[in-house]
Order: structure tokens, then C-alpha cells, then sequence
């Protein structure tokens, strides 16, 4: 890079929870799978894990609903969340932007890892294909930012390069963030302002 020369933004968008609706098609393949069992209903989910909290509901039950997501085509059916897709679109015309999509497999990950390749395809096509990034760990990946639904990523590296911006979800919408966390409350907020002030 030449002296002078402006590095591009580099931001990391998450999939489940932020590009694709997770919760909303888990809770509707618990209930059609399972339509005598007791569920958590989205205004009542907390915390990342659904397996928990189901669990804890009844401890049968984390199993149940850990059997809707782990089933092939789960990820594949996904439903896009509404204006990610657009987003995605113009953020990656932007100058000097660089995105990448940054998302974690399911340690069972028989369906989940090629659905997440397909899904990313069929609705972005293939040259976001080329920057889908899967880890266990995002803390040791390089960006700026990192769009994320869950509240609290921790991994190898203890400081990661980026802000972490929470993407407002079911599970974390009433968690009170400190002053320096931001949050992003959907692809209809202003996204291109938080862009703006990173990469001032």
C-alpha cells in the first residue's frame, strides 16, 4: 500500500441472525414437528443458544429443537432477513469496502457447512461465494467490523481486530449495552452511518 493510500473497510457480516431468519424458521420447524410440545415463543427468547433455553424449559426438550437445525435442508430453507440482502448489494458497491461473510458452523455440521455455500449463492451469488469465511473462532479474523447477533464473541484472540456491532435479534433485543457497544437494530437502520464513522 502506497504512503497516502486508504486502506478499504473491511466488514464482516454474520449469516444466522443477521442475513438469514434462524429464529423464525426454528421456532416454525419445532412447532410443525413437534405441535404437542411446550416452545418459546420469539418475544420470550433469551440468549443465543435456543438449545439452552429449551433445555431448561424441559431438558428433553434441547434435543427436539436441536434436531430441527441439525436436519438437512435447515439451512438451505432459510428465509433472507428483510433488507439484508440489499444491504449486502450496496455495501459491496461502496468504495473502498471490502465484505466478507463470517459465520460459524454447527459442530454437527453434516448439513449446515455446504447448505451455508448454497443459501449464499442462490441469494447472493457466486462471487460472495468466494468471501464466505467459516470458523468456530471470528476472533481471528481480520476487519473492522463484525455484524454479529450474538452479544458475546470470545475466541483466541483475546482483543479481536474489529468492532463488534450487535445485530438486534429475538434472544438479545433487551440487553442493555454499554456506552462504547453499538447495536444495529435492523438492515432499515442507518448501517452506511456506522460505516461512515469506522472508517473515519
Amino acid at each position: 500500500m502506497e504512503l497516502g493510500e486508504q486502506r478499504a473497510l473491511r466488514v464482516l457480516l454474520d449469516m444466522d441472525g443477521v442475513l438469514a431468519d434462524f429464529e423464525g424458521s426454528l421456532l416454525r420447524g419445532f412447532r410443525d414437528r413437534f405441535p404437542q410440545e411446550p416452545y418459546v415463543a420469539l418475544e420470550d427468547r433469551r440468549g443465543f443458544s435456543a438449545r439452552n433455553q429449551y433445555g431448561a424449559l424441559r431438558p428433553d426438550l434441547a434435543m427436539k429443537v436441536a434436531s430441527v437445525y441439525e436436519a438437512p435442508g435447515f439451512f438451505l430453507d432459510l428465509e433472507p432477513i428483510p433488507g439484508a440482502l440489499e444491504a449486502v448489494q450496496e455495501m459491496s458497491c461502496m468504495k473502498d469496502t471490502e465484505v466478507f461473510i463470517c459465520t460459524s458452523p454447527l459442530k454437527k455440521y453434516d448439513y449446515c457447512t455446504s447448505e451455508k455455500y448454497l443459501w449464499v449463492d442462490k441469494y447472493l451469488g457466486p462471487q460472495f461465494v468466494d468471501r464466505l469465511i467459516l470458523t468456530r473462532d471470528k476472533t481471528v479474523v481480520l476487519g473492522d467490523l463484525l455484524i454479529d447477533d450474538k452479544d458475546v464473541i470470545q475466541g483466541q484472540e483475546k482483543k479481536p481486530s474489529w468492532e463488534h456491532i450487535l445485530f438486534t435479534c429475538c434472544h438479545n433485543q433487551h440487553l442493555d449495552l454499554p456506552a462504547s457497544k453499538r447495536r444495529l437494530n435492523s438492515w432499515s437502520d442507518n448501517w452506511r452511518e456506522i460505516l461512515e464513522n469506522k472508517r473515519k
